[in-house]
């Protein structure tokens, strides 16, 4: 993984440094609350519904040991004694006081960690492939791209105040896993004819009020010609885009109001005038930085243990079966750790659960976690014969639960209970709906389904991209949910479809089982996926099931 350079050290200190100093001017009246808004948010520090809230960066989701024990130590000495890891692969603290964020942020410095970048109208943290550099079916490691992007987009003096918050994804398998058509930028590498690696460039995604998915500018991009183009698009669009009105002002609209092919010239021309600015000091950084993320050095061992404990042990066996991936290495396997134990709030660990996770990756893990944009952890790289032994570390730390893809794996943003913005409750409905389908025992039966709620329109849960999504909307007083079917995440992705009017707080986890019931009277078999019978069968069925039954309800009242 990346290690700082001096340069990068003293970078961060100085904007450390910067920082204390307003703060302090902040405590002491000299600024006002307007006045440090824009410079707290420079340095990813919110005031949300009860107490301020920082975020922290985890670049393209990859963190050390070191660092995930530092996590541990910042969320024990300055908060609450647990981190919120969020969509974007950060991970967030929800109760600091404010004089403290400076020595939160100097903690941070410690092991090469910051906040820069986490908020305002910037090009925000990069997101990676979670499983980047590990999995079976990637072309390349996308990480040293992200790490490129990051180096090149953090401070870049034209884009620090963008007409709205600006995403790049990167991914470097043809399966995405790093959401990439619902971002301001995606990049796909792909291979061209003549088997080089590229990138398919994608612009103009986005979710919240206005759901879109992304369109291929360019189908093929040298890697060479990644920051020029890149540079390319986001200047485009900051002439372009529109400053009158916050909420039309994301590349998704300006693609939308000006045609793809009108921003595809644009951009071409911008393109050829930037392209001989780069004089290839970006390439060769860019050959460093892959030194930097070559992969650790696997060994060739038996795998009895683990040929064991899935013969012999169900629970075992459930959980590798679950929370498993291929690696591209024999004998090698990527574990995903759960966030999501049935009712808990889908996103927290504990200080000492972080502490654990570190101990793990440190003794097995080859001393590295990722955080996935689903909200959970991920040991990237994990000989089999260890698993046994991990497993029964998680299980002793309430970790072990075996949903990661199931119905309970739900990604919910913070909603009422933190977040200012939010018009209804998040964390409580995904407990909910995890809790009861761990009680009807339906989870593994049901298999792959993913549930994504948002709070409010902003859409940080991801709703529209969910197989099943949830909206929670404030309804003259009341909060009411909102259903949507057929999202979907992937590289074949699609915003889902509205089912019709909303339920009530009491009436979502019951309405979520009508749903669940009707796929599994309709599907063909148990392997055919939610998103699959959907696709097959339409709306109808499901509307029926759920209306339907509210109208025998209504009548029989």
């Amino acid at each position: 993984m990346y290690r700082y350079t001096d340069f990068d050290a003293a970078f961060v200190a100085e904007r450390n440094a910067q920082f204390r100093a307003q703060v302090e001017r902040r405590i002491d009246g000299s600024l006002t609350e307007d006045e440090f808004k824009p410079l707290r948010l420079m340095n990813g520090l919110y005031l949300q519904l009860h107490a301020y809230m920082l975020r922290v960066a985890v670049p393209y989701g990859t963190l050390n040991s070191t660092q995930m024990r530092q996590l541990a130590y910042i969320a024990d000495t300055w908060d609450k004694g647990y981190g919120h890891f969020t969509t974007r692969q950060n991970i967030q603290f929800n109760w600091p006081k404010l004089r403290d964020v400076p020595d939160m942020l100097d903690a941070l410095a410690e092991v090469q960690m910051h906040a820069i970048q986490t908020s305002g109208n910037t090009i925000r943290n990069v997101t990676a492939d979670h499983f980047a550099g590990a999995a079976a079916d990637e072309i390349a490691d996308p990480r040293p791209v992200a790490e490129l992007i990051r180096q090149w987009s953090t401070d870049h003096p034209e884009f620090q105040f963008l007409p709205r918050k600006f995403k790049i994804a990167v991914t470097g398998s043809p399966n995405d896993r790093a959401v990439t058509k619902a971002h301001d930028i995606g990049l796909r590498m792909v291979r061209n004819d003549a088997g080089d690696p590229g990138f398919e460039v994608i612009v103009g995604g986005g979710l919240g009020r206005t759901p879109m998915i992304g369109k291929v500018v360019r189908d093929f991009l040298p890697e060479a010609d990644l920051l020029p183009y890149l540079e390319a698009v986001v200047s485009v669009w900051n002439l372009l885009g529109r400053r009158d009105n916050k909420y039309k002002s994301r590349i998704k609209i300006t693609v939308h109001e000006h045609g793809l092919d009108d921003i595809r010239a644009r951009v071409e021309e911008r393109f050829a005038l930037l392209k001989p600015a780069f004089t290839g000091v970006d390439q060769q950084l860019l050959a460093s930085m892959k030194a930097d993320f070559a992969p650790p050095a696997f060994t060739d061992r038996d795998t009895g243990p683990f040929d064991l404990a899935y013969a012999n042990d169900p629970l075992f066996r459930s959980w590798a079966d679950t929370n498993l991936s291929a690696h591209r290495a024999p004998g090698y396997a990527i574990a995903q750790i759960s966030l999501k134990a049935h009712g808990a709030t889908p996103g927290d660990a504990t200080s000492d659960q972080m502490r654990l996770m570190a101990d793990l990756a440190e003794r097995y893990g080859h001393d590295e976690l990722r955080v996935s944009h689903e909200q959970n952890i991920v040991l990237p790289h994990v000989h089999k014969a260890d698993l046994p032994a991990i497993h029964a570390a998680l299980k002793d730390a309430g970790l072990a639960t075996a949903n990661i893809g199931k119905i309970s794996d739900i990604i919910a943003c913070p909603g009422m209970d933190y977040c200012a913005l939010a018009t209804a409750r998040s964390i409580p409905i995904a407990q909910e709906i995890a809790t009861r389908f761990d009680q009807l025992k339906l989870e593994h039966e049901i298999g792959d389904l993913k549930i994504k709620i948002s709070g409010c329109i902003n859409a940080c849960g991801h709703h529209h991209v969910g197989h099943i999504g949830i909206l929670g909307l404030d309804r003259a007083g009341v909060e009411n949910y909102q259903i949507t079917l057929g999202g979907d995440h992937t590289e074949t992705a699609a915003i889902g479809q509205r089912t019709g009017p909303g339920f009530a707080a009491d009436e979502i986890v019951p309405a979520i089982e009508r749903i669940v019931d009707t796929y599994l009277s309709e599907r063909t078999s148990a392997e055919e996926r939610f998103i699959d019978t959907f696709a097959r069968v339409g709306m109808t069925p499901f509307k029926t099931a759920l209306y339907g039954e509210a109208d025998k309800r209504a009548k029989a009242a």
